[in-house]
This record gives structure tokens, C-alpha cells and sequence, in this order.
């Protein structure tokens, strides 16, 4: 007989969102790297402390929060990617020179004495320069960074704090033009058998991007015999069971997708990719070069066959586009605002975008837009022209 007076389990859920302590947060085993030898056994203020306010150069006080932190994501207990890192780091040296040479501060300030000024003046330079919404708001995600590196949480304030309009600091997510390539045409299957023809692995990729929608960094890094499971193996409840074998995605963030392999082309795809690598745990790319080199190769070969914007008029990533537009005209019956289609029940819209998000790897459903373009607005009551469509208004990228 159960006790109803016994209390439940006040053990927290886990969460991945990082705890905003008071101070530095030093370094964790699980996100940084190995300390120079020097530092070892001392906290991020000991070690800030040989290095005095006033006499040490501002830009070698940077250089040590760097090596300190920026392994760091700003919110979630994680680290982030080697691309962040650079971009981050090479903004915050380029931030605090431009505070000289270009908002006309006299002298470079320590880190730790960065105020609301600076960032003024630097606000007020990127508004002049015309810096596009999305740039600004990484900008200052990056100086949220630094801040909290310092313990300064919620020293950088929102955009408009700093003199910034909605329309220069907000982002929008929905596609305005169309990134796929049979809009600009590219004859997409002529395209991928001259690159396969050429080089098979480059041709590889392509393929698995033709037939899932994936990104290109997916497509190098895809093992076409390990990333290959059974349905069991996903996780899936038995009621989204849509075929036998999956393919299985890990993507930005470290979020894992699986993706049916209920096609004959994803079946294909796949095959082919297994008839190029040379072992079982092979990916897409040369195992002899690193990530960064097999990427540049898979750019150097499409750039071979005129896929730049340049050229073209496309990327890469607009055959992902391609495919995740394709995915929801076959739900929907029709093509999605960014190819001027009428309007869509609410209902069968809604569903088709979710399921848009889902093949690419989006963990919310709003990031269809940005393939798609933006949701569209039900005609009036009484209208009789079908063709009548309005947008509705945008969410911002928060």
C-alpha cells in the first residue's frame, strides 16, 4: 500500500544551461584544455593577478582571458566550436584596436576596465560601417562573452540600450529569395555525376546532401557503414517507425538527428558512398587530412564546376535548400512562400514546417523559414482571390 504523505524526489532535472555564477568560473576539466604549466593549481584570479592593471599591455591581458575561457559557450555548460573560437577571438583583438583606430579613444583600455563608453563608441562605428543585423548581434554576443569571463554578468545591455533601431540590430529568419539551385538553373543531377566523375568522394557528399538534406560539414564527416543503424538502435518511439535501416546525423550543437533511409535515392546515396571509402569506420573525407583541409577540398571542387555565388548564383548549401523546399512541396502539395505559392491551410503549413525542421536538424520548428520564407497570412474573410497573400510578421532571432 503506497504511503500518499511520502514526499516526491526534489532531485533537479539536468539541465545543459550553464549556472551564471558571481565570478569567473575558472576552469572546468570537462571544457578546457591543459593550463600552461605555470598556472597550475591557480584560479583564474591568481592568475590575472600577475598580470596588474596599468602595466601590462591591455592586449596581452585579452590574450590570457582568451587562453583562459574561450573554450567556454556563453550560456550552456558545453564548449564551442573551433569556428567560434577563432571568429570570437579574433573579434575581441580586432574590438579593442578599433577602439583606438577607428572610435578615437586615445589609448587602448585593460579588459577589465571596458565600459559602457566603449561600447557605445563601438556601436556607434558599426552603425556607420552598415553592419548587417545578424554581424551586430554576434558582436555583441561575443562581448557578453568576455564579460562573463569577468564576472560582469548582464554588463552588456540589449541593442536598443545602445542607441541601436530595430532594424539595425534585428535579424529575420525567413528566406527572402530562393538559395536553391534549380531556381538558378543548375542542372542538379548533371552537376553531381561530373563532380562524381571527377572526384568520387566530393561526389559522395553530394549525393547524401541531394538525398537528406544535410549540411556539408555533415556530408564529410558521414561514415556510410557506421552512421548506417537499425531502427531500434535510433531511439524512436515504434509509432514513427518509417523504415528498417536510419541514417544517423550528429549535427550543430552536438544534437543527433536519424533519418529514414525509406527512399530508393537516400538508398542509393547511401550505397554509393560505401562503394568509395576504403574501411568500415571511414568517413567522406581523406583520412590523411583534417576536417578543416577535407572541407576546403569539397569547396575547391565545387568552385571546379561553377557552383559560386559568382558563377552560379549558388553555394553548397543551396542543394540543402533545394531538398528541404522539395521536402515541403511534397507535404504540402505546393510550393512554399519563397517560390510564390498561395496560400496553405494553417494546419497542413504548420505540419510541413515541422517536418522541414526535423530533416534538418533544427531543434525549433520556426527555423523552416529561413528555407522556406516566412509563414503566410489567411485572405481576408470573403475574399475570393486564393492568390491574396499577406506575411505575416517575423520573429526576430533572439
Amino acid at each position: 500500500m503506497s504511503d500518499s504523505s511520502t514526499p516526491r524526489s526534489t532531485t533537479p532535472r539536468s539541465s545543459r544551461r550553464r549556472v551564471q555564477e558571481a565570478s569567473s568560473p575558472g576552469r572546468s576539466s570537462q571544457h578546457q584544455p591543459a593550463r600552461r604549466q605555470s598556472w597550475a593549481g591557480k584560479s583564474p584570479q591568481d592568475i590575472l593577478a600577475h598580470y596588474p592593471t596599468g602595466k601590462t599591455p591591455p592586449l596581452k591581458v585579452l590574450d590570457v582571458l582568451i587562453e583562459l575561457f574561450n573554450t567556454l559557450h556563453t550560456s550552456m555548460a558545453k564548449t564551442v566550436s573551433h569556428k567560434t573560437r577563432q571568429e570570437r577571438a579574433k573579434f575581441l583583438r580586432r574590438f579593442f584596436r578599433d577602439l583606438k583606430a577607428k572610435a578615437g579613444f586615445k589609448t587602448v583600455p585593460d579588459p577589465r576596465n571596458l565600459g559602457q563608453k566603449h561600447i557605445r563608441a563601438m556601436v556607434q562605428v558599426w552603425q556607420q560601417e552598415h553592419l548587417a543585423p545578424a554581424t551586430i548581434q554576434t558582436y555583441l554576443s561575443f562581448l557578453r562573452g568576455l564579460a562573463m569571463w569577468m564576472g560582469k554578468h548582464g554588463f552588456v545591455r540589449s541593442p536598443d540600450h545602445y542607441g541601436l533601431s530595430v532594424d539595425e540590430y534585428q535579424r529575420h529568419e525567413y528566406a527572402s529569395r530562393d538559395k536553391g539551385w534549380s531556381a538558378h538553373g543548375v542542372d542538379i543531377d548533371t552537376v553531381i555525376a561530373q563532380v562524381c566523375d571527377h572526384d568520387s568522394f566530393v561526389g559522395a557528399s553530394l549525393r547524401l546532401i541531394r538525398a537528406m538534406g544535410l549540411r556539408r560539414k555533415e556530408s564529410v564527416l558521414f561514415r556510410p557503414f557506421e552512421s548506417v543503424v537499425p531502427f531500434e538502435s535510433t531511439g524512436l518511439p515504434p509509432e514513427d517507425k518509417s523504415a528498417d535501416r536510419y541514417a544517423r546525423i550528429k549535427g550543430k550543437g552536438g544534437r543527433v538527428r536519424h533519418i529514414p533511409l525509406d527512399s530508393p535515392e537516400r538508398l542509393a546515396a547511401v550505397a554509393f558512398a560505401q562503394g568509395v571509402v576504403s574501411s568500415q569506420d571511414a568517413h567522406m573525407g581523406n583520412p590523411a587530412h583534417d576536417l578543416r583541409k577535407n572541407l576546403r577540398h569539397f569547396d575547391y571542387v565545387l568552385t571546379k564546376f561553377g557552383i559560386t555565388v559568382r558563377e552560379r548564383g549558388v553555394t553548397a548549401h543551396g542543394l540543402r535548400h533545394e531538398v528541404l523546399i522539395g521536402h515541403y512541396e511534397a507535404l504540402a502539395g505546393t510550393a512554399p512562400p519563397v517560390r510564390g505559392n498561395g496560400v496553405v491551410a494553417p494546419e497542413l503549413d504548420r505540419a510541413a514546417r515541422q517536418a522541414v525542421a526535423l530533416l534538418a536538424g533544427h531543434a525549433r520548428t520556426r527555423a523552416a523559414c529561413a528555407y522556406l520564407g516566412a509563414v503566410q497570412a489567411q485572405p481576408a474573410s470573403g475574399s475570393r482571390d486564393g492568390n491574396d497573400k499577406h506575411e505575416a510578421t517575423s520573429k526576430a532571432v533572439s
